[in-house]
Parts: structure tokens; sequence; C-alpha cells
């Protein structure tokens, strides 16, 4: 390594270090149900850290890593599926909310990345992805009156006919797993993730300003649209447009840069101030207002 290599793996390493064993206890955010642990966050760690094995030479980031997965392996799980409240106390489940959105998405993309990634060798990513995708499909996947395919949340065994902007991401995840999966459902899954990701562009071109909403609804009438006011602003979020990404390498369809390109057009339009990008508060107003906030997640994801 370069000393510029060497000060960085060093300086990864003692983040990744104070991160384990810092404090010595258990710590989680204060508005989390009962001190829980959060299943997008304990169960994001898997890339990094076995990466950080494999460039250290230091087996634990591996380990601890590993110990996070067989726990989740081996723990009851309702009707397949992983919610997103866990204690680390007990070890067991807080609540019975599950979602592809906030609190859960992105565990469910490592599992399949962990497995791409390893030279497609770590076959127990592999059945743990494919599981949970299974369970996904028999208890949250929906098609609505309109023929839209859309990812619910469960809520103790009661659907919530909600879909957030950030579970979007599911469309390009599905997509990227489906060469993979069993041969007799390879095409399904793809056209699964087309499904969901048409829908979620649904939710861009049925508004104003063809941005989609924080999160949009399939119950009392509506189709991919936000019916609260708390959930009709945008910032800058990446899933989507993701998912367009992936879709379009997988299936070379036009479509969907035509549709990255509706994105950008709307951005420019209206997102765009004098200092860099700026969410807004409302995407069905003719009139735009801004928050004036770039969030970091703008050029590391959503540009990238």
């Amino acid at each position: 390594l370069s000393k510029a290599g060497t000060f960085t793996l060093f300086l990864v390493t003692h983040i990744a270090r104070c991160a384990l064993c810092c404090s010595g206890t258990s710590w989680s955010w204060g508005w989390a149900s009962a001190g829980s642990s959060i299943l997008a966050e304990f169960g994001t760690l898997h890339l990094e850290f076995v990466h950080l094995s494999e460039l250290s030479g230091n087996p634990i980031y591996t380990e601890k890593v590993m110990n996070i997965r067989k726990l989740l392996d081996k723990i009851e799980k309702p009707h397949g599926l992983y919610p997103n409240f866990l204690s680390p106390v007990s070890g067991n489940w807080v609540q019975h909310h599950v979602s592809l959105g906030g609190l859960g998405d992105s565990f469910y993309e490592y599992l399949i990345k962990s497995y791409l990634m390893s030279d497609k060798t770590d076959e127990e990513a592999k059945r743990m992805y494919y599981s949970a995708l299974e369970a996904i499909e028999t208890n949250l996947v929906q098609k609505s009156p309109g023929g839209l395919t859309y990812v619910a949340e469960w809520r103790g065994g009661v659907l919530d006919h909600k879909m957030g902007h950030l579970a979007c991401f599911s469309g390009g995840m599905v997509g990227i797993g489906a060469d993979d999966g069993a041969p007799e459902k390879r095409q399904h899954y793809l056209d699964l993730a087309a499904e969901i990701t048409h829908t979620c562009h649904e939710s861009y071109s049925r508004s104003a300003t063809k941005l989609g909403p924080e999160a949009f609804r399939f119950d009392g009438g509506a189709e991919a649209t936000a019916t609260r006011l708390s959930d009709r602003y945008y910032i800058l979020r990446p899933e989507v447009i993701e998912s367009y990404m992936y879709m379009w390498r997988l299936t070379h369809d036009p479509k969907y840069r035509q549709w990255g390109w509706e994105a950008v057009e709307a951005l420019e339009k209206h997102c765009r101030v004098e200092d860099g990008f700026s969410g807004i508060r409302d995407v069905y107003a003719s009139t735009v207002s801004h928050d004036n906030m770039q969030q970091s997640f703008f050029l590391s994801e959503t540009l990238k």
C-alpha cells in the first residue's frame, strides 16, 4: 500500500474498532421502540466489515458481522419476515413492523450484494435473501385495482397499503438478484422488478413536478399518490433513479433511460437553486417551495 493507502486503512480500522467496542455497552436511538436496535443499521455492516478484514488481514470484523447474521438466521421470524426492531438485550423482536422502506431497506440489499460480491460463494447470504424475498412476495407484495404492483408495510399481521420512496430501491434489488434465483423463477423475478420500478415511476409521473413523494398510498381510491400532507415532500432521494439504472443495465429497455432523463429535467426545473440543489416541500404544488437543504446522498447516490 502507498502511504496514503496505509493511513486510510489505519483510520478506517480504528473507526470500525470504535464502532465495535468504544463504550463496551449497547446503545440505540432514543426514539427507537423500547431501546431496540434497527434492522437497517445492524444488518448493513456486512460488506464494509468483510472487506476491511480482507484489507487488514484481521478476521475480527468478518467475525462480528457473521455473528449478527447467524443470530438473524436462527431467530424465529413471523411468516419468514424480518421486523425492523430487535432488542439488543434479549435478542428478540420488539415490534412486528416490517418494511422494505425506512428501518429495513438496506438489510435485504446487503444480503444479495454480499452473495454477489463474494464471487457467488456466500451461500448463506443467498439462502437468506431468497427466503426473505419469498416471504416478502407472499405477505407484502400487492396489486392495486389499477394494476400497479407495490410493496406494502406489515404491522403485526395487518397490511398498511403504503410504499415509501426508500422502498423503491427494491425494483433494482430484485432485478440484480433475478439471474441467481431458481431457474424457474428467474423471469418471474425480472418481471417483478420491472413492475415495482414501473409503480415507482408512476409515483413521479402523477405529481405536478414529476418528482416522487416521500411515501405514496394505495387505499381510499389512491393509486401511487401521497394522500397525507406529511408525505408530499421530496428530498433529492436516489432510490427510484437507482432502480432505473439497474433495470436499464439488465434489460437495455430504452424506457428506463427516458425515465431517468425525465427525472434529471425535473430536478433541474424544480430543485436547482443558486448554490446547488434543494428538496421541495410538496411535489404536487404548481409553485414549488424549497426546503433549502441539499442532502449528502444527492451527490453520493442520486447523481452517481
